[in-house]
Parts: C-alpha cells; structure tokens; sequence
C-alpha cells in the first residue's frame, strides 16, 4: 500500500546537500535510513526527474486502489498473506544476490515485531476495512494521520519533545476526519464501527510500528531488514486467515493485477524511485506531495469506482491535509558553518 512516511534532514555543507532519510512504507512496505550526498546534476536530468515525485506519490496512492480491486475478490488476511510470501522470495532473492549482510537474532526479531505491526497490522487493518465497505479514499485520510500519532506517542517512548504545533496538526487532523466521516457515521450509512476501528487501528499500529522499529532495530541493511520484517508480517496473518477465513481467492484479472501491482511495483519498485529521486535531490518534493496521498486516493477511487464525497467531506479531507502538513513541518534545512 501506500503509503508512507518520510523523515528528512537536509544538511547543506559547503554548497552540497546530504540527505539523511528515515522512510516508512505503508502498502508493500518497509523501512530504510540512508545519507546520501548530492553536489548538483545536469540541467538535463534535474528535467527528467522533475516529473518523478509526483509520478512516486500516484503509485504511492495506488495502495488503497489495490486494495479496492482486491478485496470483492479475496479475503483480506489471506491475500496479504500471499502478498508477503511472494515479497519473501523476491527479497530474498535479491538479498542473496547482492550479498546483504544479515543481522543477528536479537535485531532480527525486533525486525519482525515491527514488521507485525508496520505490515501486519497495518495492511490487516485497511484491507479489512476496505473489505467492509469502507471508501478507499477515507481509508488513506485516516491512515494519513500517522505522522502526527507517532510524533505524540515518540515523546515518552523515545524521549522525544512534542511542539504545540503537534497537538493542532492532531486537532485538525482529527476535525477533518470527523467531517469525512459523520455525516454516514450510523444506522444505514456507509461508515461503522466494523470498518472505521481498523483503519484507525491501522494508524496506531504503524506509529507503534516506526517508534519500536526506530528504538530497538536501527543499522539493519534494508534489504534484509524488509526480509525480516515481511516474515513477521506473514506469521500473524497466516494464522489469522487460516483460523477464521475460507482462505479462496477468487481468482480473476483483477485480483491477479492487484497481487502483481502491490508486490513488485509497490513493495520494491516505489521504494527504489523513491532512493533515485534522493540521490537526484529530490527529496523534498517529494516530502510535500506526500500530503496530497489522501487526495489522489479519492480521485482515484471517484474515477474507478464511483466512490464520491460531499462538500462537507471534501472540506474535511482539506482540513486533515492541512493539520498534518503543519504539525510535520517543511523539511529541516540546517546551515553548516
């Protein structure tokens, strides 16, 4: 899915850029840190990858449509259980092709705490809801609030301090969701307790998620750490679907579109444009139109499947963009001397 999220630090040092980056994926998913440096590119390549941080945020989007063409077909937990054995084997190949180092037991197992909540969870819980009638759009808007819950619950956690501008982001945030969902919130509307409470258990487990991954499994080669973390993933999700789903998937275009789509263009694909368009100095493009996800979700869905919101929700959506725009904050320049 798509989702992510970005921490990003742009150290400028005697006219170069070095880009230290934090990325947490949200559909197919997973988490890298690098410091990349920059001294500037050609004219012409600054003009061919302009064009690649929006093209990063639409297949970022795309997510939650997968989701949306997955889920009339599958259920949830055993299509993401299939999704991460075939995101196992891909990764596993390309770890042992390139001779990634492997970590030890300790951190390999707090890779897969965290890829439980990250991708288990996470996913379990948006595909879930999408499952039970939730729009794909609305699902991104509540997932969408992540940055701001995992700011808030870092501050005990990871000693981190939280800014005032945090808990606005979080109000805003929060106001927007309530005006995207109430008014079908009830008796005979589309939005419910069986389809709301897992996209915001969705939310929860990726802030959890990020702040153990972040506290006890740092310095692990991306490409074995995704390893472990989609291991962890598919324990939980297995026993689930086998436990309390039929586990058949009526198999057709579309679900075979959306198992292809999610697994080799999202999990892996996104993540290597995303560490291109570092490289290129990109980054804080892309940084900015993170914002826009939930909005081109609801495009998206409003152009395939019909999925529409009002004027109210549409003002909601807006308001829960905005509040978690300015509790992230633009991305950190720093003057070195």
């Amino acid at each position: 899915m798509f989702e992510s999220y970005a921490a990003i630090e742009v150290v400028t040092e005697r006219g170069r850029s070095r880009y230290r980056v934090a990325v947490h994926s949200r559909g197919g998913a997973r988490r890298a840190s690098s410091s990349i440096s920059h001294s500037g590119c050609g004219a012409d390549v600054q003009r061919f990858v302009s064009f690649f941080p929006a093209v990063f945020v639409l297949l970022w989007s795309t997510g939650f449509i997968g989701a949306r063409f997955a889920m009339p077909y599958a259920e949830p937990f055993t299509f993401l259980s299939l999704r991460y054995a075939l995101a196992l084997v891909l990764l596993g190949a390309m770890a042992l092709v390139s001779r990634a180092a492997w970590p030890g037991w300790r951190l390999g197992g707090h890779s897969m705490i965290a890829g439980s909540l990250i991708h288990g969870v996470y996913l379990g819980g948006v595909f879930f809801a999408v499952r039970h009638g939730l729009n794909a759009g609305v699902a991104a808007l509540i997932v969408g609030l992540q940055p701001i819950i995992t700011a808030l619950i870092a501050a005990p956690a990871l000693g981190e301090t939280i800014r005032p501008r945090h808990a606005l982001g979080l109000f805003l945030g929060l106001v927007g969701v309530a005006l995207v969902i109430l008014p079908k919130l009830g008796s005979g509307g589309d939005y419910h307790f069986v389809n709301v409470a897992p996209a915001c258990l969705s939310a929860l487990a990726i802030s959890i998620g990020t702040i153990w991954q972040k506290r006890f499994a740092t310095g692990i080669d991306v490409r074995t750490g995704t390893f472990y973390q989609y291991l962890g993933a598919l324990i939980p999700s297995f026993a689930l679907a086998a436990l309390f789903e039929t586990m058949r998937i009526e198999w057709n275009g579309e679900v075979i579109f959306a198992l292809v789509w999610l697994t080799v263009v999202l999990s892996i694909g996104a993540i290597f444009l995303m560490m291109m368009l570092i490289r290129e100095g990109a980054v804080s493009k892309v940084a900015s139109l993170m914002y826009l996800t939930p909005g081109v979700t609801a495009v998206m869905a409003y152009l395939l499947f019909g999925e529409t919101l009002t004027i109210v929700q549409l003002g909601g959506l807006l308001l829960a963009g905005v509040g978690v725009s300015a509790a992230m904050g633009r991305v950190r320049l720093k003057g070195a001397r």
